[in-house]
């Protein structure tokens, strides 16, 4: 009898630890839950949008949605751009992986790093495709900048589109 009851005290605490480092490893990602609305400049021009990140899956992965508009310009026609990204955990439980999919047939896959009030998604390094980088870092409570950068090699990175958001909810 003494041997069932610390079997199952030793399996309820280990279940306890399990679940309390699940919920933790997503306190990374505390500063952008939400909807955000910015405005941003860059390669397609001047526009604004709005993106979010949401808990899904009970919590075992974070979405991101977004969608931006740039306004037509007399050589441009107006793009709209959607796009959808999964973040979820790697087999230690800890976010570090990301997918992301957009309206223009777009598929990245993405290793996650992380600095103080900073977060870093970089593509897969694949032959004769350019290395991407999306980062976002937090300015003040409630503003982020956004960057979107390209790389031939990797190492030298160009800003593709950058800007500003404040947290909307």
């Amino acid at each position: 009898m003494k041997t069932k009851i610390t079997l199952t005290l030793a399996l309820f605490g280990l279940l306890t630890t399990c679940l309390a480092q699940s919920n933790s490893a997503w306190d990374k990602w505390s500063w952008l839950a939400g909807e955000w609305i910015g405005e941003g400049s860059g390669q397609p021009g001047q526009g604004g949008g709005t993106f979010s990140f949401k808990p899904s899956l009970d919590n075992k992965i974070l979405v991101r949605e977004s969608h931006s508009e740039y306004p037509a310009t007399g050589s441009k026609p107006k793009i709209i751009h959607n796009d959808l990204m999964i973040i979820y955990p790697d087999y230690t439980g800890n976010p570090v992986k990301a997918i992301y999919f957009d309206n223009e047939g777009h598929t990245i896959n993405y290793s996650i790093s992380y600095a103080d009030k900073l977060i870093a998604l970089t593509s897969d390094k694949i032959p004769g495709v350019p290395v991407f980088r999306l980062t976002y870092t937090l300015l003040e409570n409630e503003i982020v900048n956004t960057k979107f950068e390209m790389s031939q090699d990797g190492e030298k990175f160009t800003t593709y589109i950058e800007g500003k958001s404040k947290k909307a909810k």
